[in-house]
């Protein structure tokens, strides 16, 4: 399975009706099944009941060696001891660690942490990966600069 899609809900809707069909389904990782014909408000109240169970398993608590990253709680902590952060150094780590290993620019870094894009030259970024780093210790040291294109959260 892959990891970024593994918690996707999905819905069968079919005009196959065996239950074989539908056992094969399901055991593919289907979360429910829907045969032809169904009206409008049946799938929609079934696309609710799914989202519902979807959430409550959904975890937000991020992780990378020593960084815990749990949302829920607005908690951050190395080595098992809380870190304080802005709202925003904290938004940025979540972002960081929930995308670990892989290169993001600054602009999509801008996009998703600070909910807009920025046409231009911005050093805002930069002052909070600093800020970051400090106030993660030795931690810090897993954020990496990737020249002219973004940071990376990795070994």
């Amino acid at each position: 399975q892959n990891s970024r899609t593994k918690d996707i809900p999905v819905i069968m809707l079919t005009a196959k009706t065996s239950e074989l069909d539908k056992v094969k389904s399901l055991d593919a990782g289907a979360d429910d099944y829907v045969e032809k014909p169904f009206g409008i408000m049946e799938l929609i109240s079934r696309i609710k009941a799914v989202l519902r169970r979807s959430k409550k398993n959904e975890s937000r608590v991020e992780s990378f060696k020593d960084i815990v990253v749990d949302y829920d709680r607005y908690l951050v902590t190395v080595k098992e001891k809380e870190v304080k952060l802005t709202h925003k150094e904290f938004e940025l780590l979540y972002y960081l660690v929930k995308n670990q290993g892989l290169v993001l620019s600054r602009e999509k870094i801008m996009n998703e942490v600070w909910g807009f894009e920025f046409e231009g030259e911005t050093r805002t970024i930069d002052v909070h990966i600093r800020t970051l780093r400090l106030k993660l210790g030795d931690a810090g040291k897993y954020i990496h600069t990737i020249r002219n294109v973004g940071y990376k959260l990795g070994d």
